[in-house]
């Protein structure tokens, strides 16, 4: 669990406009996970989305390369209070699986899976409208495995530890399920703005 506290001198007032409340900016890219870092080869990858239990569309890595891209730059912020500015990801948007798939999702809820069995709980409504991703690159590169490589979701407006890393699908639930930090007493939704890191904000 993260606390609260202070980092650091006042920012600037440009600085200021683009940090939530309680974080800080940092230069560097943090590694934070639950565990240890899973090593998935794109040859092994595959991403899937799925209603319940029941699988809805699946691609290899080499089909999920072939489907449109998408590139985004902004800002990220992490629930153990850093903000890293000016990001550059690539990927592919949820709008765009969904297309590829050729479905409409079946509910307004969704759990993010992860190859070491982390999930996290995201509205469906904050994964459309080009809002999120399932991102492959960072930086130009490919996506390096301590951040969540091969692919991670990116969802950028909210706590960071909605962007599921080392993701393998997306689970639409019949209601809004809590996922791994939801259940050990973070906010349901994240909002970073609204300051929403734990259960009782």
């Amino acid at each position: 669990m993260s606390t609260r506290g202070f980092f650091g001198r006042r920012p600037d007032a440009d600085t200021a406009k683009r940090l939530p409340p309680g974080q800080y900016q940092t230069q560097d890219f943090p590694v934070l996970s639950k565990g240890a870092t899973p090593r998935v080869a794109p040859a092994d990858w595959r991403f899937t989305l799925y209603d319940g239990p029941r699988p809805l569309a699946s691609w290899s890595w080499d089909e999920f390369q072939a489907l449109p891209h998408t590139k985004w730059h902004g800002d990220i912020h992490c629930v153990t209070k850093w903000s890293k500015f000016d990001t550059d990801w690539e990927g592919v948007t949820v709008d765009d699986l969904l297309a590829a798939a050729g479905i409409a999702a079946p509910t307004p809820w969704v759990l993010a899976l992860s190859y070491d069995d982390y999930d996290t709980n995201v509205p469906l409504a904050d994964l459309q409208g080009g809002r999120a991703m399932v991102a492959t690159r960072y930086a130009g590169q490919p996506l390096a495995p301590e951040h969540g490589g091969p692919a991670r979701l990116l969802v950028p407006h909210l706590y960071f530890w909605k962007s599921a890393k080392w993701l393998k699908g997306l689970r639409f639930t019949a209601e809004d399920t809590a996922g791994f930090w939801e259940l050990r007493g973070y906010h349901m939704y994240g909002d970073p703005w609204r300051e929403q890191r734990f259960d009782t904000d």
